[in-house]
């Protein structure tokens, strides 16, 4: 899954790809590198991050979506968005999935949507919003705990008739660097959910931070974290740079006889 990004203060690439030429030239070469899915979002969701309003959020997606689907008809398509008008009109506009950070939590009638157009679900784990979620995490046991509310939705979901779901842990989404690293150790627990595991650690804290740098020169701790999580069962790999983690993929899954 490559990322996307249209909003302007993204920890990243914010304010990269501000106009379509720029984003079709991306989203070209990120397909030329191996892309299975396009994530599209407009909405920063770094720690700290003030949400933008659903009518900018449309402006920026839709637009760009429909160039997307326009010019590559067979590349899949998901939008990250936590609204539910927005996942809608993207629906009706071309996306195929829609990866919600608050899996309905930061908008009631999300589930509403997705049990009407019935397209897979990326469901993530995260404590509070963007704008608080890393004023002191805390946890028990944070692997039990995300496991715990991971069932709970299930439950909720599929009584609903939700059942294409993705599980996304939430790397950094209110979480310590212990807790992040932890839950890296432990992935292979998740699979206790039966759906598949995404993991998006692409160029995070959690990486710049213990190696002493910065998010420029965190590519290669990216593809060390990949690796592990590959190794660990994780299924989809949400990335700023595609043409090294299709690397990762293909040397673990030589090694592992797949």
């Amino acid at each position: 899954m490559g990322i996307l990004n249209l909003s302007d203060n993204s920890f990243y690439d914010g304010g990269k790809y501000n106009s379509t030429e720029k984003i079709l030239i991306q989203t070209k070469k990120m397909i030329d590198e191996g892309v299975n899915i396009i994530d599209i979002g407009a909405q920063s969701s770094r720690p700290g991050s003030n949400e933008i309003s659903e009518d900018e959020e449309l402006n920026k997606i839709i637009p760009s979506l429909i160039e997307i689907r326009k010019n590559f008809p067979n590349v899949l398509i998901s939008v990250d968005t936590y609204r539910a008008n927005v996942a809608e009109e993207s629906i009706n506009n071309g996306a195929d999935i829609i990866n919600d950070i608050s899996s309905g939590d930061l908008d009631k009638n999300m589930f509403t949507v997705i049990a009407k157009y019935k397209v897979p679900y990326i469901i993530m784990h995260m404590l509070g919003t963007p704008k608080n979620m890393q004023e002191n995490p805390t946890y028990n046991n944070v692997v039990e705990e995300i496991i715990y509310y991971f069932q709970q939705k299930i439950e909720t979901l599929h009584d609903l008739g939700i059942n294409n779901l993705i599980i996304d842990p939430g790397f950094g989404f209110g979480k310590t660097l212990e807790n992040n690293y932890e839950i890296l150790n432990n992935l292979e627990k998740l699979k206790c959910l039966k759906h598949p595991i995404l993991v998006g650690v692409s160029r995070k804290s959690m990486i710049y931070k213990l190696l002493d740098t910065d998010v420029n020169q965190a590519l290669n701790g990216t593809s060390v974290i990949n690796t592990i999580a590959l190794t660990k069962g994780t299924d989809i790999l949400r990335v700023h740079d595609i043409k090294e983690a299709v690397e990762c993929i293909k040397i673990v899954n030589f090694a592992q006889n797949k």
